[in-house]
């Protein structure tokens, strides 16, 4: 017999079934499993229409990974279009009146706020589409306004408390760094001074990082399954941690370990992509500056100057972004349902929620 070309053979050597329903399931099985789920999802069926929202959900969860070529800069355009001395003048007028600098500084924390809330309810919304196998921006942000809502307190409460503790850190070791420095790099007490900052600081950015893998990997899913608040989620999630608390480690271990394979393979895909994206671009306004000249004109900033340059970046931000989100979003989303399914096996409401298996038609057998 032939096989079906629009099916997915399940993987032998990933098998994730438990033993009894009573097991928890290790993080090796967990994995396979969400690995399993992540086909399911992007690709049976494949549907463009799905992976543009789902690239959508994880741009503002941070999908994407940096590449070298972002170091491409209207800077390599030949001849001197004037855009640094634009720049610098514009960071001039603006350091030059009180009021611009209010205005950007309001600007910058309206976006933070706005990215932040966005960050914390689309959180849910990528858990519904994995959960449900559709995106479901509506009915997903209205079913989990509250959770998300909670979320959101909680993000903006720690970014505000890490930044007075840093800021009072700093404060506080100012007088021993400018005591250390002042004795030269050769002093004891310099080494020891800047030994320590970097240790605390190191310590402090692990802490953080563990307590939002924590929460995005097994609270979210607790709160969307019992529609909780951030804080009891983490009520319920907190026995468990103390009851299996090898098991959890070895799950942010190979979680790490997801995650740096993932980047790494990403990267290997964006590389040429944006490459081509910045290297087109920058072709592209070579071309039209050198025309400009050969028909006798010179490259000046002015009002339709600016407008044709900004509208021209917003296109190259965008396709950026694209070219980010589209290429990034397979990790998060395996990553995402790794975390579900980890902790869906230790929280009976999360596993309530799973998506059913497969049907036995669905898969292809070996035998085939």
């Amino acid at each position: 017999m032939s096989e079906n070309p629009q099916r997915v053979r399940r993987l032998p050597f990933l098998r994730f079934q438990r033993s009894s329903a009573a097991t928890p399931l290790a993080a090796t099985r967990a994995l396979a499993a969400a690995f399993h789920d992540t086909i399911d999802l992007l690709v049976k069926p494949l549907d463009a229409s799905r992976w543009l929202k789902l690239s959508v959900l994880c741009l503002f969860l941070g999908g994407g990974t940096p590449s070298a070529a972002f170091n491409w800069s209207l800077g390599s355009l030949p001849g001197d279009i004037g855009f640094r001395g634009l720049l610098a003048r514009a960071r001039e007028t603006v350091a030059e009146h009180v009021w611009l600098i209010a205005v950007v500084s309001v600007a910058a924390l309206a976006l933070l706020l706005g990215l932040l809330y966005l960050r914390s309810v689309f959180r849910f919304v990528l858990v519904d589409a994995i959960l449900k196998r559709e995106v479901r921006f509506r009915p997903s942000l209205q079913q989990t306004r509250r959770a998300g809502r909670s979320y959101f307190r909680w993000l903006l409460a720690a970014v505000v408390v890490i930044t007075i503790a840093l800021m009072g850190g700093g404060a506080l070791a100012y007088p021993y760094l400018r005591s250390a420095v002042s004795a030269g790099m050769r002093s004891p007490a310099f080494w020891a001074t800047l030994v320590a900052v970097l240790t605390i600081d190191v310590l402090i950015g692990l802490g953080v990082a563990l307590v939002i893998v924590l929460t995005d990997d097994f609270a979210v899913p607790i709160m969307y399954a019992e529609n909780l608040t951030l804080l009891a989620a983490w009520r319920k999630l907190k026995p468990q941690l103390r009851a299996e608390p090898g098991a959890f480690a070895v799950y942010v271990f190979l979680r790490f370990c997801v995650a740096v394979a993932t980047s790494v393979v990403t990267l290997f895909l964006l590389f040429p992509l944006l490459l081509g994206l910045f290297s087109g671009a920058i072709i592209t306004g070579a071309l039209a500056v050198l025309g400009l000249h050969l028909l006798g004109y010179a490259w000046s900033w002015n009002p339709v100057s600016i407008s044709i340059t900004s509208a021209a970046l917003a296109v190259l931000i965008s396709l950026m972004l694209v070219l980010l989100s589209v290429v990034g979003m397979p990790a998060q989303v395996l990553i995402q349902d790794f975390g579900i399914r980890f902790i869906a096996s230790r929280c009976p409401a999360v596993e309530a929620v799973l998506p059913p298996p497969l049907a036995a038609a669905d898969v292809t057998s070996a035998e085939l």
